[in-house]
């Protein structure tokens, strides 16, 4: 099957090459691979440093560009709409997803029924965060899982791996990343959790608050439900 990592990304100039290197590393044994990269209206150089690792370095990123941010949602169903893979494998820019667990999953999905819906969707046991976002992270989680009984541990993890098809059978919404596992359940599909690793930022900073998590979320989940 063809696969297509997807990677929405503002601001994250430092954290590309490192990736990619790391991308490519892990997915050697699988050629027909495409990463891509979609800015969500960055402010430093990010659009630029995908445009030169492109062109002179890693012949398999595609680059889209938002000239203003609209946030990572829309930034991933614009990298899924132009995907051309069957396999989707979503993980965040900023370096604390490692690909190398990117392996696992895709066995794990290779091992399913082709014409099922499914999500696979990592789960960081050990979390490199403060003590206070590993807090939020559970209170969220607990409250998500108590509500919507998606099965999941841990839904903001960005590392998770779905057929193309099943996204565009789902109903879209901004922050609807968020609630994929919940959404997949919905359809009838099949819903598996792998621990992954889950690493310090090495450059830039969240993007997210706690306010801003909170407020999207609760109003997010009550449409979901």
């Amino acid at each position: 099957m063809r696969i297509s990592v997807v990677i929405p990304a503002k601001n994250e100039a430092k954290n590309l090459k490192p990736l990619v290197e790391e991308i490519y590393r892990a997915l050697i044994d699988m050629p027909d691979f495409e990463i891509i990269y979609v800015d969500d209206g960055s402010t430093d150089n990010t659009y630029q440093n995908l445009l030169y690792l492109k062109n002179h370095i890693f012949g398999k990123i595609r680059v889209f560009r938002h000239k203003h941010s609209v946030g990572q949602s829309t930034a991933i169903w614009t990298g899924i709409n132009n995907a051309v893979g069957d396999l989707i494998v979503t993980l965040d820019a900023d370096g604390q997803n490692d690909p190398a667990d990117i392996p696992s999953l895709l066995e794990l999905a290779f091992s399913l029924n082709p014409d099922s819906h499914f999500c696979i969707a990592g789960y960081r046991k050990n979390r490199k965060d403060t003590a206070w976002k590993r807090f939020q992270s559970k209170l969220a989680n607990a409250v998500r899982s108590k509500v919507l009984h998606d099965d999941t541990p841990d839904t903001g993890c960005g590392l998770k791996v779905f057929p193309k098809r099943t996204y565009f059978s789902l109903p879209y919404f901004d922050h609807m990343h968020r609630f994929l596992p919940a959404l997949v359940r919905r359809q009838g599909g099949i819903i598996k959790i792998v621990e992954v690793s889950h690493r310090d930022r090495e450059f830039g900073q969240s993007k997210y608050n706690m306010l801003g998590r909170l407020g999207a979320g609760l109003i997010d989940m009550v449409g979901v439900y």
